[in-house]
């Protein structure tokens, strides 16, 4: 036996990256999809909106926790280097260029291609006289009976922007009906208008132009009798997070209530403006909202590229969309198959979107209408509107079954809707709880308790992801079903734990945070780097949306160091800094980005040939192992680990959206020839169009 290799450096700030300019170059991934000439043209748009959408809520949470901490003086550090204002400071760099690479994949690649395509963004520079009288009437008839031009004078203060609501600030001359001098005026444009509008089709082009420019267009209407010397639009953005101490209140579900009606007018962290907006016009913004100039960000085009998402919805043209598939069903299971018989045959495992989640639904919908099955109890994250899972659960309790439900009243943006949804529970009778004050209840569990002639049996469903059919269908994430006792025993345990106050349970088959799920992965990681220094097989592939922790991150250098081979296939934010020599030279970060959202988290671990293999709800972040209630699940028949791992092979070998990460944190993407799309692999295993191959 060789000797040991030495152990690496003790913690140095040096060895990690920043997780907020990690979040950007994820950002810089999606917008990567939207300028890949291989993705369909519509798709690209969609990617671009997404890149969008996930700006916004990097400065909602992200930006907007940084500067509350600066302002409150805060020397609090992140493991990597950077001060909290050298972190803004590099997030103002790459967020201009992540907005000015936007802008230019916009107006350079996606608009140009549209129009190629017979889809037009009309500019008022195009239109004709029929075009302009046509969208004049639609103006005068949609738009400006609910607008509201606002003067701005002493009597009449700057008035509430909403978070992310579309706004125009105009410059005008003259006086008014009362003699007064007003120069400026604010146009808010309710949410309620829709901000793309279809023109009348001409020799079957489809001509759209956006509500920001036909505000722009006739806003002279709206102040008859006066000049208008310029139109500019802005957006705001504001902290969104939401604030409840923990140790203070007695009513979790009345302190959402009140923290929710606040939200939209949260301190300002971001001002938007067209790129014409005059610098006088931009600092009077800076200054009405507090902000400094670092926090502006000028914007060749719409200030909201999210809004474009109902171009895709408004055009139904399939060749510029992917094509569309029908997902699959484990053998066994049909229409109107007895779902109790085929869990009692043997563990059943479903890789959405590839597999359907109907099966999700159905054993919930054949629970509720089963004479036998005398209980219910599920968490509930994210459901979505008019959920099917929502639905089987009001029948089963109306059906006289004992029905519990966990809700996480703070899923972040979707606090509003959980309050409703527990709102409907419990006035069908169910019994629902809020979780534990301080965590977030994360995991994902569902037991049907069912008498039958041998006695009661549990029949469970755990998931990477939530219970929400419509992400089922963009997100990949696993399902297992299963009648294991042990795991039975240990599904109940948490709900006994969740629902009572019972002590930490005594788990035989589960791991949970915030108790022994950190623990038991540093332990597992140990193993690895014992079987290694013993010249033993050891390996270990773990696929996660984020690496954030800083002892898991330590201890994978110690097992890198120690000759462990280590995969990561981290979708999102990574710490970590692969290759780096003495330290992670056996560690590999890849980030598959493609059609749908990597969001399953595996833990696999070779074991010297005795692989072990995880599914959890927990990324690798501080939040997931000691804040919240998680569970990573063993599975425990060889079949369905072989075919996890022959999953995992699918990414590690992926030439087609994967991604690779350098040790300075910036990513290259991979290429090579034969090409491999995971993915699309994917759907063509276990789609119900594809041939099936055996399991």
């Amino acid at each position: 036996m060789t000797d040991s290799p030495p152990e690496p450096p003790q913690r140095s700030p040096q060895n990690f990256l920043n997780r907020e300019l990690a979040a950007l170059e994820f950002n810089m991934r999606v917008l990567a999809q939207a300028q890949d000439g291989r993705v369909p043209l519509l798709e690209r748009l969609r990617f671009l909106c997404i890149c969008s959408a996930n700006l916004d809520e990097f400065f909602e949470i992200r930006v907007s926790g940084l500067k509350q901490l600066q302002e409150l003086g805060s020397t609090q550090s992140a493991p990597d280097p950077l001060s909290i204002s050298e972190q803004l400071g590099r997030i103002h760099e790459r967020a201009l260029q992540l907005i000015h690479d936007q802008y230019a994949c916009l107006n350079d690649e996606l608009l140009p291609s549209l129009e190629r395509a017979g889809i037009e963004l009309a500019t008022p520079g195009s239109w004709d006289v029929e075009t302009h009288a046509w969208l004049e009437r639609h103006f005068v008839s949609e738009v400006e009976p609910v607008l509201s031009p606002l003067g701005l004078d002493p009597a009449r203060p700057f008035p509430r922007i909403q978070n992310k609501s579309l706004n125009f600030i105009v410059k005008l001359a003259g006086k008014d009906a009362f003699g007064r001098d007003t120069d400026l005026a604010i146009v808010q444009a309710p949410r309620s208008l829709p901000r793309i509008v279809e023109l009348p089709a001409v020799s079957g082009r489809q001509r759209l132009v956006p509500l920001s420019t036909i505000v722009e267009s006739f806003v002279s209407r709206l102040f008859t009798g006066m000049e208008v010397l310029g139109c500019y639009q802005f957006r705001l953005t504001r902290n969104s997070d939401l604030f409840v101490d923990d140790e203070e209140i007695d009513d979790l579900r009345r302190a959402l209530e009140g923290e929710l009606a606040q939200r939209r007018y949260g301190a300002a962290v971001r001002l938007e403006t067209g790129a014409d907006c005059p610098a006088d016009t931009v600092e009077f913004l800076l200054k009405e909202f507090a902000l400094e100039p670092s926090d502006w960000y000028p914007v060749p085009g719409p200030v909201n590229l999210n809004r474009f998402s109902a171009i895709y919805d408004l055009i139904q043209r399939p060749e510029l969309k992917y094509p569309p598939y029908t997902p699959g069903l484990p053998k066994g299971i049909g229409a109107n198959h007895d779902l109790f018989e085929a869990i009692r045959a043997r563990d059943l495992l479903l890789h959405h979107p590839f597999e359907s989640f109907a099966p999700v639904m159905d054993l919930l919908r054949q629970a509720a209408n089963d004479p036998q099955v005398l209980a219910i109890k599920q968490t509930l994250y994210r459901t979505g509107d008019h959920s099917p899972i929502v639905d089987a659960l009001l029948a089963a309790a109306q059906a006289g079954k004992d029905v519990t439900v966990i809700i996480e009243l703070r899923a972040r943006f979707d606090e509003e809707a959980n309050i409703e949804l527990s709102t409907r529970l419990q006035e069908a009778g169910v019994h629902v709880m809020y979780g534990v004050v301080g965590y977030k209840t994360h995991a994902k569990l569902m037991l049907i308790v069912r008498r039958e002639p041998e006695g009661l049996r549990r029949y469970c469903h755990l998931g990477t992801g939530n219970y929400h059919p419509r992400t089922a269908r963009a997100y990949t994430d696993y399902g297992l079903f299963t009648c294991d006792e042990s795991i039975g025993a240990d599904v109940h345990e948490i709900f006994l734990q969740l629902t009572s106050l019972t002590q930490i349970p005594k788990l035989r088959r589960l791991l949970q945070s915030p108790f022994r799920l950190h623990d038991a992965l540093q332990g597992m990681i140990e193993r690895e780097i014992g079987h290694a220094r013993a010249g033993r097989r050891a390996h270990l592939i773990a696929k996660l949306n984020a690496l954030v922790d800083p002892q898991t991150i330590d201890n994978l250098y110690r097992a890198s160091c120690a000759g462990v081979r280590i995969d990561l296939i981290v979708r999102g934010v990574c710490a970590l800094r692969p290759g780096l020599k003495g330290l992670s030279e056996n560690i590999q970060v890849r980030s598959i980005v493609g059609r749908f959202l990597e969001h399953s988290r595996v833990y696999w671990f070779e074991n010297n040939g005795r692989p072990q293999l995880f599914l959890a709800s927990a990324d690798w972040m501080e939040r997931n192992f000691f804040r919240r209630v998680e569970v990573a699940f063993p599975i425990l028949q060889a079949r369905l680990r072989t075919r996890i791992r022959a999953d995992l092979d699918r990414y590690l070998t992926d030439t087609s959206n994967a991604w690779l990460m350098h040790s300075d944190g910036s990513y290259q993407r991979v290429s090579g020839e034969p090409l491999v799309d995971a993915q699309a692999d994917l759907l063509e295993r276990y789609a119900a169009n594809a041939a099936r191959l055996p399991e």
